[in-house]
């Protein structure tokens, strides 16, 4: 990868009208292309869109996070674009974090660079970093190595990862499956960038679930687990500490 790589920024948002005008304005002070995905928002999420020069696509109903990704996916890649970065539109990702999983996606080709809420972690509620982690000892396996936060909308995500868009995985499992399907179909590594924890002071409650969409997660990522085979030897490759990368270094965690 080079320094003329096309990337832009992908924001699927659903009913985020107290947050969307300032997500997206700090994220076009980056001076990249953004294209929003307005899920069936019923507020005034795509009147504030609409009035800023970004690509805005609107599901007439709701049809989850999966599908708003997976038409972002195709806009990006009928532009052109070689990369992208998806983040949430409630204001819980910051532009200010872009540029870091930019750099490192440069510097790891044909990795998926994760913003892994590893910094001020107090701040995520006990109940969902359990959940978390579950998930990350989950998925790892079904990727056959080891991630950190899985659950993490913030992403680089390459070309290869892209063309992933089709997969058969609807709401919140989309990205656990792109994940899956990224390191045993494509063969790509997956880093992670330390960002900080972000719940205090939401605007909105989570549009997760998370008995429901973690066991939606869970029943696809078991699957998954037993689809690809050699269960032990995918274990075992998961257990090794995941590739942190922070602005001075990088080490595989302990």
């Amino acid at each position: 990868m080079n320094s003329a790589l096309r990337w832009c920024v992908l924001i699927p948002c659903l009913n985020e009208e107290k947050a969307i005008g300032s997500v997206v304005k700090s994220t076009l002070r980056l001076g990249v292309p953004v294209i929003v995905i307005d899920d069936g928002s019923d507020d005034r999420t795509p009147e504030i869109v609409s009035a800023l020069p970004v690509t805005l696509l609107r599901h007439r109903h709701r049809q989850g996070k999966g599908e708003a990704l997976r038409s972002g996916f195709r806009e990006a890649l009928r532009q052109g674009f070689d990369a992208v970065v998806t983040m949430d539109g409630d204001g819980q990702h910051l532009a200010e974090d872009i540029p870091r999983l930019v750099d490192v996606g440069k510097r790891f080709p044909d990795h998926i660079v994760i913003g892994a809420r590893l910094l001020q972690r107090e701040q995520q509620p006990k109940a969902r970093r359990r959940a978390n982690a579950f998930a990350d000892w989950g998925i790892s396996w079904a990727c056959a190595q080891p991630v950190a936060d899985t659950q993490s909308g913030q992403r680089w995500y390459p070309r290869n990862a892209l063309d992933l868009v089709e997969l058969d995985a609807q709401n919140f499992v989309f990205e656990a499956a792109v994940l899956i399907a990224a390191s045993r179909q494509k063969g790509l590594g997956i880093v992670s960038v330390p960002i900080a924890s972000r719940y205090e002071g939401s605007f909105r409650l989570s549009h997760f679930k998370p008995v429901r969409d973690f066991m939606r997660i869970t029943l696809y990522t078991v699957g998954q687990v037993f689809h690809y085979g050699q269960i032990r030897a995918s274990y075992s490759r998961s257990r090794t500490g995941p590739l942190i990368v922070d602005d001075k270094y990088s080490h595989r965690t302990t």
